[in-house]
């Protein structure tokens, strides 16, 4: 069963329509109590570093995330800032991550880019996989994705890199360290190439 965390941030509704269309089970833990039984877990995530890592902790529930993450070896997928938040910390707070993948998250250098892209990085994007088994089986190694972000991640360990993605220049946006996955992108509003990578999440 697919449980998705609830701490007042993400796009909650769009991933249980995913998974009721896929027909797997899921269930939205509110409080502590509903992630004890999770076999596997959707950290989503919006707006800012600090706030998000803020929200989590108010909803009582990341002591409970850690155990059952580190310890338990449960998988778990953060998608866009809850990708961010797996990091060891964000240009954009002053809050610690969690430090489950060895990385910091930085913000576009936009003084590097040939041309003068906005931020947000804001729209539909292709995605190169790295590596196509696990989350992108049976994508490919290039699928179209939903992107809304100004931070990206810079992992010290080039074996987390699973995708990447271009804008300005080649950023990281998939990240995997065993049972721990992180997606920059929206999967849940990526049509068919986010529906399958949620349902590979699924079957991992």
């Amino acid at each position: 069963m697919i449980t998705i965390i609830n701490y007042g941030l993400g796009n909650i509704k769009a991933f249980a329509n995913v998974y009721e269309k896929l027909e797997v089970p899921i269930k939205i833990a509110r409080h502590a109590s509903d992630l004890k039984r999770a076999t596997k877990v959707i950290l989503p995530g919006v707006g800012a570093f600090d706030y998000a890592i803020q929200c989590l902790e108010k909803s009582g529930m990341r002591k409970i995330l850690e155990e059952i993450v580190l310890y338990r070896k449960v998988p778990v997928l953060g998608v866009c800032v809850g990708m961010q938040m797996l990091a060891r910390s964000s240009e954009e707070g002053k809050l610690p991550g969690f430090g489950w993948i060895d990385a910091v998250v930085k913000k576009f250098d936009t003084t590097s880019f040939s041309c003068a892209p906005c931020l947000p990085h804001m729209g539909w994007n292709d995605v190169k996989a790295v590596k196509v088994n696990g989350l992108f089986h049976e994508i490919g190694h290039v699928g179209q994705y939903y992107f809304l972000h100004s931070y990206i991640m810079h992992c010290r360990k080039k074996e987390n890199v699973i995708a990447v993605a271009d804008y300005g220049g080649e950023f990281v946006c998939a990240v995997n360290s065993n049972n721990i996955y992180g997606v920059q992108f929206h999967p849940e509003k990526s049509h068919q190439w986010g529906i399958r990578l949620l349902y590979n999440f699924a079957k991992l």
